[in-house]
């Protein structure tokens, strides 16, 4: 069996969502390891004017990269930036674009979505809902696709006490959904939205739990893989320990903890803070593609569903936060744990 960088190698990959926090970690990870991966596609729309070029050209200039670009001075050549926006018919790809990506795409990672939890549910279907489906037509399209990956939530289900690694009935379904929202108003739809998430606590985890519905409806005989991540935090190892581009979640709540500035919070002592490091997720992601990919003459044809959280093995509890010290918990609960670095080596 091909080791995880002989699987890569003279490949095609495409990448969704490749400017935010886990698809830049994926990208790094992916040229860093994987040295002889033949090109990376990545989606990029343009924004506040600076073309999709100019957008990843800024990217990879930060430190995240650094360790790559000590070992692959030009590893840039190998990241091309595609003009789309996932919002629009057709992922907003030229006829040429299309055309280039059926011819040489074999592996899928479908990163994007939106992460807000306060996003309007229109937004949230368009952008984790539509935008899934439209890719996956593009998929089917792809003369020599080995592998279609979508990164969704272990929060999809958040209604259940038990998660495990199957693709659940839908809370609606999304057709009917989707058709309702296009007659809609903003105020209606609103209004409405609280009786439609149910037991979900936002918008996000209910698109998610939708978009999973799609993928496994619409993937006719793609080999498809679902990875489910729980909170995703900063890197425990890799290119470096600690990296986050970004305040949101708990990185805020420690980061002001730390500093002093926040000093109480409201929750629930006995709830469980399921963090797991970026680069054990980017791992798991990596080595479930290539898991799926080298078997999938023999594999069965169901949708795999990975769970990638560290909650049932080694839990770590909100009250904790009030008796340990930040710097600690994070260190010894979230990145101290060898357990959940199962695919460190991919």
């Amino acid at each position: 069996m091909a080791s995880i960088p002989k699987y890569y190698e003279g490949k095609n990959v495409l990448i969704t969502g490749g400017t935010g926090f886990m698809g830049k970690v994926l990208l790094e990870k992916l040229l860093r390891s994987c040295p002889k991966v033949k090109a990376v596609y990545v989606l990029v729309r343009q924004k506040a004017g600076q073309a999709p070029e100019a957008r990843i050209e800024e990217m990879v200039i930060c430190k995240l990269f650094d360790r790559l670009r000590e070992e692959q001075p030009d590893f840039k050549e190998k990241i091309i930036a595609v003009s789309s926006d996932l919002t629009q018919l057709e992922l907003d790809l030229s006829k040429e674009d299309q055309e280039k990506l059926a011819d040489c795409i074999q592996i899928v990672f479908h990163c994007a979505a939106t992460v807000r939890f306060n996003e309007s549910l229109k937004d949230a279907v368009q952008l984790n809902v539509l935008a899934t489906q439209k890719l996956l037509a593009l998929a089917h399209r792809m003369k020599h696709l080995e592998i279609f990956l979508h990164v969704s939530t272990a929060y999809a289900n958040c209604n259940r006490k038990l998660i495990e690694e199957v693709v659940y009935p839908p809370p609606v379904d999304h057709k009917k959904l989707i058709d309702a929202l296009e007659w809609m108003d903003d105020k209606l739809i609103n209004e409405i939205t609280p009786k439609l998430i149910g037991e979900r606590p936002n918008t996000y985890t209910y698109t998610k739990a939708l978009a999973e519905h799609v993928v496994q409806q619409e993937c006719g005989n793609l080999n498809v893989v679902i990875i489910r991540p729980s909170i995703v935090g900063a890197s425990w190892k890799e290119p470096f320990p600690g990296w986050i581009d970004n305040f949101n979640g708990p990185s805020g709540i420690f980061i002001a903890a730390g500093k002093g500035i926040l000093r109480t919070m409201r929750a629930s002592n006995n709830a469980v803070a399921d963090l797991v490091p970026v680069d054990v997720v980017v791992n798991h992601t990596l080595a479930a593609a290539w898991y799926s990919g080298v078997h999938r003459y023999t594999r069965p044809r169901n949708v795999l569903v990975y769970n990638c959280t560290t909650g049932g093995v080694n839990p770590f509890h909100w009250g904790e936060v009030g008796t340990e010290n930040i710097f600690t918990i994070y260190l010894h609960y979230i990145l101290g744990n060898k357990r959940c670095g199962s695919a460190e080596h991919a």
